[in-house]
């Protein structure tokens, strides 16, 4: 296992950015998720999206929350899609979905959703017929839903990230919490070999895996990242570097990288927890603008 560090990313930089580059070649991103319980969940990935680099911003979420949603992020355009009962996204959006992720960059999915049959159903649905020039993020609910259409992940040939934590990955792997924290490692390099995908483990320690195998550890963050909406941050920070044109592995390792180091000054700043996850934002541009 190879350490996340500076002299890693100095070795595999970002995309430059061309002087006349405009803001369709700095990559458009699609953020869907949210619901009426967590309306503003998507708030934390657009943005942090944006932090990162994108240059166009998209969000699908549910219609009640839409109006909202684009008002507290005017940068951004916004979808609003069908919601079922327990006001979540509903299958019967998927359609459009894939018409708004299919001229994007990369797609985020799954923040401040809650798996269940009809998310599975939707994920499902999307997987399949998106491009492979969209990359895939999965977050939240989103894998837990991954779980049921292993062989569609499996097939598919586009760049695929996930950025579970321990509970989730144990709905991928079949592995109990207390066995995949007695080897991170292995429960990683398991998920990512069988579903062909970047794979990002979240924890005190994360551990980061290719479905070829390289793996990095990245032991900086803080206690005071575990908190509300961090995930979904971490989640926006690597969508945005997809959209730009990182590879999976390099928009991934990135993000985990500014994302812990991000709450690390924070927290020193604050003597320890405590801090918002919409904290976080500000920093992530000069960390990633300066590694």
């Amino acid at each position: 296992m190879i350490a996340l560090d500076r002299q890693w990313l100095k070795a595999h930089p970002l995309p430059p950015l061309d002087p006349d580059t405009d803001k369709n070649e700095r990559g458009r991103v699609f953020i869907v998720g949210g619901s009426a319980f967590v309306p503003g969940a998507l708030r934390l990935t657009g943005e942090a999206a944006l932090r990162a680099g994108a240059g166009k911003l998209q969000f699908g979420t549910v219609s009640e929350a839409a109006l909202l949603l684009g008002m507290s992020v005017p940068e951004a355009g916004v979808v609003g899609l069908a919601s079922n009962k327990d006001g979540e996204i509903a299958a019967s959006a998927a359609d459009q979905v894939i018409e708004h992720a299919s001229s994007c960059n990369a797609l985020v999915l799954g923040p401040g959703m809650r798996g269940s049959d009809e998310c599975s159903a939707l994920v499902s649905r999307v997987v399949e017929a998106l491009p492979a020039t969209v990359a895939i993020i999965l977050d939240a609910g989103a894998i837990a839903a991954a779980a049921s259409c292993r062989d569609l992940l499996r097939a598919r040939s586009g760049a695929l990230i996930l950025t579970p934590h321990h509970g989730e990955m144990a709905a991928l792997s079949g592995l109990d919490v207390e066995q995949i924290s007695e080897d991170c490692e292995a429960a990683a390099r398991q998920v990512a070999k069988d579903l062909n995908a970047v794979v990002a483990l979240k924890a005190a320690t994360t551990v980061i895996t290719s479905p070829a195998g390289e793996c990095l550890q990245f032991d900086g963050g803080t206690p005071a990242l575990a908190t509300g909406g961090s995930g979904d941050v971490l989640a926006g920070i690597v969508g945005g570097l997809a959209a730009r044109g990182a590879g999976p592995l390099v928009a991934t390792a990135w993000s985990v990288w500014a994302h812990g180091k991000a709450g690390e000054d924070l927290a020193r700043e604050l003597g320890g927890p405590g801090l918002l996850s919409r904290d976080l934002l500000p920093r992530l541009p000069k960390l990633l603008n300066s590694a």
